[in-house]
């Protein structure tokens, strides 16, 4: 059994995971920004990069790609519209770039913390970013139970004790899948 998930982002897991599901990932060619949660999906090609290796802000990674993920990064970026333009550059025509994002969580400066978004924001973003504004799909979800449990420390979720209930005005985090223009 693998390692208990955060208990703020167990059901934007099992949405987004369907949502890459969907596009058939075996056929992808698969970029991940600072992080590693979508290497066990079976993407055609898969790679990965961190700051300060890839600074996104300033530059599109190298290569083109279907797919590229950025779990839990955006609101750390000084310069959020730069980086999703850079995004923008690095994906294929027709490729998907899926964001994930705290909305009522905690300040956590690593090394800054200076965004955040609900799913409402994350559309407007990325359609002034360039992204196809028919196409983003959106998602957030939190409880106050869960908001509250996470002010000092992320919790993870233990079933029967923590309540995946949405109460939909207070949102803990939020996420998108936005297509670039054919």
């Amino acid at each position: 059994m693998g390692k208990p998930a955060d208990w703020v982002r167990i059901v934007m897991h099992q949405e987004t995971e369907q949502w890459i599901r969907d596009l058939e990932p075996e056929t992808l060619d698969a970029f991940e920004i600072s992080g590693h949660k979508w290497k066990r999906f079976p993407f055609k090609t898969y790679s990965n990069s961190s700051y300060p290796e890839l600074d996104i802000c300033e530059a599109a990674p190298d290569g083109k790609y279907d797919v590229i993920f950025a779990e839990q990064v955006w609101e750390h970026l000084k310069y959020p519209y730069r980086a999703s333009k850079n995004v923008l550059k690095a994906l294929r025509p027709g490729g998907y770039f899926l964001v994930t994002v705290p909305v009522l969580i905690r300040y956590h400066p690593h090394p800054l913390d200076c965004s955040r978004w609900t799913a409402t924001g994350l559309h407007y973003f990325l359609e002034d970013c360039g992204f196809d504004a028919s196409t983003i799909k959106t998602g957030q979800w939190g409880n106050r139970d869960a908001m509250i449990a996470n002010l000092d420390k992320w919790v993870r979720f233990e079933a029967g004790v923590h309540s995946l209930e949405n109460e939909e005005n207070i949102p803990v985090s939020a996420w998108a899948l936005a297509r670039k223009p054919l």
